[in-house]
């Protein structure tokens, strides 16, 4: 169960981590799993012929027991409220990053895109449709030069006010993002590390980059979505905390 002041990370700064949410023996089977499917040879660095691999869902034992996590399902009550989040069977999608020379592919400032629109464009709107929670599970060690995600810290709180104005389908993904990265870039960048088992559960606002791999061991993720039951409700008595920093970002000058 998350502390208060934990809660209250989660809302100032737009995520927290679990450390160990998923059992050790657990993350292990996953690492295993997802190392059967990149088709690399775990053992020799000749075989790892690209910087990213990506794997779609997987919803085989191990994973389901990685979803169901009773720790997880406890914070997300806690952060999103009990019964206004969907149960997940498995996780996905999985960037793999591997080292190697060069810039990272697929990297960018960015935050994540949540329900789709009338033409098939992805979209966002103020009260977060389809998506309560970006999830980071990390199915490796990840230290400083192991690829890990950075994140600007209370990103979240300047999303908000893009959206305020715009209806309930909100805004596309693309022309959104092209304003929450200039809008967001006083923040502090902080980075994704931890060990394997660890799960960061991030605001859906939270903007957010990949880089490149320095280190030697390849780093496994999976960043799935955590998707509500309806939108996030912003009447709410209290509101939850994905919901007060919604309100808190409305608030900003």
């Amino acid at each position: 169960m998350l502390t208060e002041a934990q809660v209250q990370d989660f809302v100032r700064n737009g995520f927290v981590r679990l450390d160990g949410a998923v059992p050790a023996e657990v993350a292990a089977r996953c690492q295993d799993e997802l190392w059967l499917a990149t088709g690399y040879d775990r053992a020799d660095p000749r075989t790892w012929s690209d910087t990213l691999v990506r794997i779609g869902g997987l919803a085989t034992e191990p994973f389901r027991q990685a979803a169901t996590a009773p720790a997880l399902h406890q914070a997300f009550d806690q952060l999103v409220g009990p019964g206004a989040w969907m149960p997940r069977a498995g996780l996905g999608t999985f960037p793999l990053r591997f080292p190697g020379p060069g810039p990272a592919k697929d990297a960018g400032w960015h935050l994540e895109a949540s329900f789709a629109g009338p033409a098939g464009e992805w979209r966002v709107n103020l009260r977060s449709r389809g998506r309560a929670l970006l999830m980071l599970f990390l199915f490796s060690d990840v230290g400083v030069h192991d690829a890990p995600t950075l994140v600007r810290v209370g990103s979240h709180l300047d999303v908000p006010l893009l959206l305020r104005d715009h209806a309930g389908d909100g805004k596309e993904w693309m022309a959104l993002c092209q304003q929450a990265v200039p809008a967001s870039q006083h923040r502090p960048v902080e980075l994704v590390t931890g060990q394997l088992g660890d799960v960061y559960l991030c605001h859906p606002f939270l903007v957010h980059a990949a880089q490149a791999h320095h280190g030697s061991v390849p780093r496994f993720m999976a960043q799935p979505p955590l998707e509500p039951v309806g939108d996030i409700d912003l009447d709410a008595d209290p509101p939850s905390p994905v919901a007060q920093a919604i309100l808190a970002g409305l608030e900003q000058p």
